[in-house]
This record gives C-alpha cells, structure tokens and sequence, in this order.
C-alpha cells in the first residue's frame, strides 16, 4: 500500500494545481477539468500525486487530440514504430511542455522537467507565487464606474 501525505499536504497540493489550472486557463490554453471524458479531452492536464515518496506532487502534461490519441494507440498497436505520427505527437508534447513551463515561470510559479521515466513529457510544479492574488484577477479601477461619475446632474438633464 502507497503510504499518502499528510491531509494539510494533500490540501496544498490541491490548492497549488488549482492555481496552476486557472493561470494556463487565463494564458488562453484549454485546461481539463477533473471528471471529464476521456473521449473529449485535450489540453493542458494537471494532475495531483499524493503519494508521500518522491514521485508525489503536482505534475501538468499536455493530452493531444483525441483524434491523435488514437491514431498513436494505432500505430503502437500495429508496431509501426517508425510512423511519422509518433514523433510529431511526442514534439507536440515538447512544444507544449516548453509554453507551459514559460506560462508557468513567467506567473511565478516554480516548474521544471519531471525527471521521472513514468512521467514523460510532464512538468513538475513544486511551488506557486508568492503573492496570493493573480496577475489576471479583476482589479478596483476596472469596477468602478468613472464614466457615471464623471457625468453631472446637469449634463443627464440635458
């Protein structure tokens, strides 16, 4: 039996792929969300491994098009080990594991290579900002009303 980190860990790992979901959703990237069909899925998937040994912790992988996906099972399937597609499927995977970790770098958050043969293709997130509010969160001078304020009474009666 896997031995599981401590409940306080476990709620800061979620919190920290929380974080992680919602930055690459505000960078534009599709992002899965916990419970959807395999049979729809692609994007940027980040996932929670409360493991407590070093494998546990918050990883972030891209998942190709379902479509992709299954023209790869194909060719895995068929031994066609030198189909084009299975190079291009793994550069998308690069492609995307480099954009993200930037996306990632650039909000803060500390991500780097996995390093874990059982998790190619992935990155790891060990930490998050420092500051607990996001660059993209809406900010004061966007919800006050200044084009009512700035309008007198005397101009509306007009």
């Amino acid at each position: 039996m896997v031995e599981r980190v401590s409940a306080e860990e476990a709620e800061r790992q979620e919190a920290l792929a929380s974080r992680v979901r919602n930055e690459l959703a505000a960078a534009g990237l599709p992002v899965l969300t916990p419970g959807l069909d395999g049979v729809l899925a692609s994007g940027a998937e980040v996932e929670v491994d409360g493991g407590a040994d070093a494998a546990g912790g918050v990883y972030v992988g891209w998942l190709i098009s379902p479509r992709l996906r299954e023209c790869t099972r194909r060719a895995f399937r068929l031994r066609l080990l030198d189909d084009p597609l299975l190079r291009h499927s793994s550069e998308i995977a690069a492609a995307m594991l480099r954009a993200m970790a930037a996306i990632l770098t650039s909000a803060g958050f500390a991500a780097e290579d996995a390093h874990d043969e059982y998790r190619s293709h992935q990155l790891r997130v060990t930490d998050g900002p420092a500051q607990a509010v996001p660059m993209w969160v809406l900010r004061d001078e966007e919800v006050t009303m200044s084009s009512w304020q700035a309008a007198s009474p005397s101009e509306s009666a007009d």
